[in-house]
């Protein structure tokens, strides 16, 4: 495990599908704003955080976009999507061996996800907590969330260890975005929205087959698509 420290995993699209649930939530919320929300603008919010969606959503519907108006819809999602958060989740591809074998060599890990601390609660009770030594959300970030570095610099902070001797690993530009400008090196596993190539990505089609020796083989140097 020369050159790699920890690995720090996305949650929504990367570990499990939630996404689809996500889908359900946006789409129902829309429609109780009176409006509706087309794919293409669906797609747009992949990685996106609260604030920025609830913003979103009533820019789309020709609502007056202001605090009130984004808590009270960002409460609407929640609403729904805790529902819907609170059966259990499918699984990605490979994404539970990966997180297996990654804890049983002893490797640290974090969960870094612009999902709120709530819902994460919520999701965790599938993908299990003994997975991971530290998770960062995204109220816990002082506003700053993904694409801005901050969720994963403060993620390598909690676990000690330093951003360029980790591996994140992500499906959505915003969080792909994020782990590079913290300095990581992104095993991009793309769900719904493309990623764009460049450096410090690697590219795979699933988690299938990733072990520890895969991981850290992509933390010795900088890669390109």
């Amino acid at each position: 495990m020369d050159g790699l420290d920890a690995v720090l995993w996305d949650m929504d699209g990367t570990l499990v599908d939630s996404e689809k649930l996500w889908d359900v939530a946006l789409y129902e919320t829309v429609e109780s704003l009176g409006g509706k929300l087309s794919e293409e603008q669906r797609m747009t919010l992949v990685g996106s955080n609260m604030d920025d969606t609830s913003a979103y959503l009533l820019e789309v519907v020709g609502l007056p976009v202001n605090p009130e108006a984004i808590a009270s819809t960002g409460a609407e999602i929640r609403r729904r999507t805790a529902g819907l958060f609170d059966d259990e989740l499918p699984w990605r591809p490979g994404a539970r061996e990966a997180l297996t074998a990654v804890r049983e060599a002893g490797l640290r890990s974090a969960l870094v996800t612009s999902t709120e601390r709530d819902l994460t609660e919520l999701a965790l009770n599938t993908i299990g907590r003994d997975f991971f030594d530290v998770t960062v959300c995204g109220d816990e970030v002082e506003g700053l969330n993904k694409p801005h570095p901050r969720p994963y610099l403060k993620a390598a902070e909690l676990l000690g260890v330093s951003p360029e001797r980790c591996v994140a690993v992500e499906d959505s530009p915003p969080g792909t975005a994020s782990a590079v400008a913290a300095g990581c090196t992104v095993l991009v596993i793309p769900n719904d929205v493309e990623v764009e190539a460049g450096e410090r990505r690697v590219f795979r089609d699933s988690l299938v087959g990733i072990d520890v020796a895969a991981l850290a083989a992509l933390s010795t140097t900088s890669h390109f698509r």
